[in-house]
């Protein structure tokens, strides 16, 4: 029973004593004296450290993973194009060219010149 009440009473204390009336005002030490001061300042410091050191790790993991996976990149679009030719009986058609691009739209084999006003008869 002592135990209890005692465990109680701590516990009641330690978090009555956690919180601030003022939320500008952390913790329950005095900020101007110069224990406090200096235990905030070094643990300003060594939470910086450490969260640096965990963002540099992060980056290099994030670098590695994009890396590792350029090479299987292989976004392709196909771009069609059309060109007019005239028939052998005076007709105009359009016909289509595709090409395949990649991902910042530059042709993935060599274009083709465009073909004169042939028809297919007259390339013979």
């Amino acid at each position: 029973m002592k135990i209890t009440m005692v465990a109680g009473g701590a516990a009641l204390l330690l978090g009555a004593g956690g919180c601030a009336r003022d939320p500008s005002n952390i913790g329950v030490t005095n900020p101007s004296a110069p224990g406090p001061a200096a235990g905030r300042a070094v643990g300003a410091g060594v939470g910086t450290v450490g969260g640096n050191a965990a963002g540099a790790v992060v980056g290099i993991g994030e670098g590695v993973a994009h890396g590792a996976s350029v090479p299987f990149n292989n976004t392709t679009r196909v771009v069609r194009r059309w060109r007019t030719e005239t028939t052998s009986d005076g007709r105009t058609i359009q016909v289509p060219e595709d090409i395949v691009v990649d991902q910042y739209g530059r042709p993935v084999h060599a274009v083709p010149p465009p073909a004169t006003n042939q028809t297919p008869a007259s390339r013979q």
